[in-house]
């Protein structure tokens, strides 16, 4: 299913899903600053889709009867050049690649201004249940709006840039270069010493400048001091993104229970 620009989405309702957490949000924050963020808790005993049934009677936003809505998924994402790009194989191609999603649907989100489709999975109940509620649907994976904010950061001075984006036990790890990623794959990872390993594996392979080059880390990061003061063993420009400055004071972005993928995609 194709995917809308951030920017007409902006205030639809968005539901966010990952493995185990559910959370749904809808306003204007930019014109008003306001933005109503309701996180709903999951039974794990139950699959997603059944918890999202359940959702639709209990949740005040998804009562509220909207058409449209967005639907932001925590994925595995493969990127494909735009001029590799073909509709038909994408989904053989993604299954061979990743594994595990036969019984998936496969999407795909354009990105032109990095010059990448981004061709991932979605829960093909879920997909079912949400159409079944609304007439217009469209789906992006969670890391595409935090990939498109920091893009617009990545070229601000003269050093070389690696982004590291936690969220849901999991870690992004990601690096722009010519209007181009450089680097993009996602680690499952729910302990700081996990982090530190993965972040400073990419580093190296990269061949990064411990002095010069500088790591930005933002989202939800284990252990943040611990990391931070050991990151800055071995990497001297290590930075964690202040979320309130990055998005020019904001009173929506001060909030630490709103997801930083939520706050690039509204604000």
């Amino acid at each position: 299913m194709d995917a809308e620009n951030t920017k007409n989405v902006r205030q639809r309702l968005t539901l966010r899903l990952s493995r185990t957490t559910m959370a749904f949000a809808a306003g204007n924050p930019k014109i008003d600053g306001k933005l109503v963020y309701e996180p709903y808790p999951t039974n794990g005993s139950i699959s997603l889709s059944a918890n999202l049934r359940a959702a639709f009677g209990e949740s005040e936003l998804l009562r509220k009867g909207s058409q449209s809505a967005l639907l932001l998924t925590d994925c595995t994402v493969m990127l494909v050049p735009q001029e590799e790009y073909d509709e038909a194989q994408a989904p053989k191609l993604y299954r061979y690649t990743v594994g595990g999603h036969d019984n998936d649907d496969i999407a795909r989100a354009a990105i032109p201004e990095l010059g990448v489709t981004a061709v991932f999975a979605v829960n093909h109940d879920v997909r079912v249940v949400l159409q079944d509620h609304f007439s217009r649907l469209n789906i992006l994976p969670v890391i595409l709006p935090v990939w498109r904010h920091l893009y617009r950061k990545a070229f601000t001075g003269a050093r070389a840039k690696l982004f590291a984006y936690f969220h849901d036990k999991r870690l992004n790890i990601f690096r722009f270069e010519h209007a181009r990623f450089a680097y993009a794959n996602i680690f499952d990872c729910e302990h700081a010493h996990d982090a530190l390993y993965f972040i400073l594996y990419v580093w190296k392979m990269l061949g990064m400048d411990n002095s010069n080059d500088e790591l930005h880390l933002v989202g939800d990061i284990p252990h943040v001091d611990w990391l931070k003061e050991s990151m800055a063993k071995y990497i001297k420009r290590t930075y964690i993104i202040n979320q309130a400055a990055d998005f020019d004071l904001n009173a929506m972005a001060k909030r630490d229970d709103i997801p930083y993928d939520i706050k690039t995609l509204y604000l």
